[in-house]
């Protein structure tokens, strides 16, 4: 066995790892990102990591997942970068797709998911630890203060998602303005391979043809997740409310009460959140029986993961040449500082539909934050205590 093939195989064991222990959403993922990728086996830099994280946020996609799978395009290429996105999202959809599998029985049952009433509130704590974190080591000047707290404020108050990139693309131009305190790079070329954004466009142009034309549900299903994957800046929080109003208001695929629920549930697992889609899309296809659901959530999951990988892999093949240019290494200051107020946003907008719940909410935010700050409690050994609590309690 080679040391490249060995290498490969601790990656994908490392990212395997964090699929099955990081919580929180992209925001808490970059905490784990950073202890596992860059202090622990030092693929890339805290600097590398930080600009492709904050170039998975101009794109559409699931950032955490589009991070870590070019973190796997660096090390070995596509082969390695597409079983990096396998690895990565296989346990949670797996998860996923098991609840909507059992979401009828519970409801035959007369089974609550009460039990998983603390795991949000402390779930925010993650992101409100992962948002001082990040802002404490990228944010250095007065004008990236200012950026990032005009981000945050602005992300409060103007919720859309189409927003998030103009915020950042804003921050950019601001702080690329001082492109002269940088030095000169020699560079090259830009050379751009338009394989994975042509791939991208036809899979978009020919699932919207195929859907309209083909009385499939599965493919139905299959366009409606690439579309939003194609669309949706700003992480899971924003898919939700988007699934939310198409699947159950509009298709009437689920109902109310099932879909949040299973917003409940996707919140106690590690792992990305769009595995969501695969619980949705199994519920989908319940009418034609386990297999038909199994079905479902797979295309669903593929629908949902794809578009942002084709995307992402397009955009960094030549974004070492691109990140040359002292205009674009200045902005990077920028987007930096804007993504820290993104967080920050994030952390009261996912808080505030609890704001009138019961003050243990606040106290388990807190203390959630606290204790990985203070401690060296890992995050997944939290989340579990607040989920056995919640089945004490239930």
């Amino acid at each position: 066995m080679t040391f490249r093939t060995v290498r490969y195989y601790i990656f994908l064991r490392d990212v395997l790892i964090l699929a099955v222990t990081a919580f929180g959403g992209p925001q808490g993922h970059l905490a784990m990102f950073l202890d596992m990728m860059v202090k622990k086996r030092g693929y890339l830099s805290e600097e590398e990591l930080l600009e492709l994280f904050a170039l998975c946020q101009i794109l559409p996609g699931p950032t955490s997942t589009q991070t870590i799978t070019s973190i796997g395009f660096r090390i070995g290429g596509p082969g390695l970068a597409y079983l990096t996105l396998l690895f990565w999202m296989l346990p949670a959809v797996a998860i996923m797709t098991s609840a909507a599998l059992l979401m009828v029985s519970f409801n035959e049952l007369n089974i609550s998911l009460e039990f998983l009433r603390f795991i949000q509130p402390m779930a925010i704590g993650i992101v409100a630890y992962s948002a001082w974190r990040i802002s404490s080591k990228v944010v250095k000047t007065g004008t990236g203060y200012f950026l990032m707290i005009l981000a945050a404020v602005g992300a409060f108050l103007v919720t859309s998602p189409i927003f998030f990139p103009v915020f950042l693309l804003i921050g950019g131009l601001v702080t690329s303005l001082n492109y002269k305190r940088h030095p000169r790079e020699e560079k090259e070329g830009i050379k751009i391979k338009w394989a994975n954004f042509v791939l991208w466009a036809g899979v978009l142009v020919v699932a919207a043809i195929a859907g309209g034309i083909m009385n499939s549900r599965e493919l139905l299903i299959f366009e409606n997740f690439y579309r939003n994957g194609s669309l949706i800046f700003g992480g899971g929080q924003v898919l939700v409310p988007l699934l939310y109003t198409e699947f159950v208001h509009v298709k009437d695929f689920l109902s109310s009460e099932e879909f949040i629920s299973g917003y409940g549930f996707v919140q106690a697992i590690p792992g990305p959140t769009f595995s969501f889609s695969a619980y949705v899309g199994g519920l989908g296809m319940r009418d034609a029986g386990i297999t038909a659901q199994i079905l479902g959530a797979v295309v669903a999951s593929l629908g949902i993961f794809l578009p942002g990988t084709f995307l992402i892999f397009f955009v960094i093949r030549f974004w070492d040449q691109v990140k040359k240019y002292r205009v674009v290494r200045a902005s990077m200051e920028g987007i930096h500082a804007v993504s820290s107020g993104l967080v920050i946003a994030a952390v009261f907008l996912l808080f505030r539909p609890m704001m009138d719940g019961p003050l243990i909410n606040y106290a388990l935010m807190i203390g959630t934050a606290l204790s990985l700050h203070f401690t060296k409690i890992p995050a997944p050994l939290i989340i579990l205590s607040g989920l056995i609590f919640g089945i004490v309690i239930a």
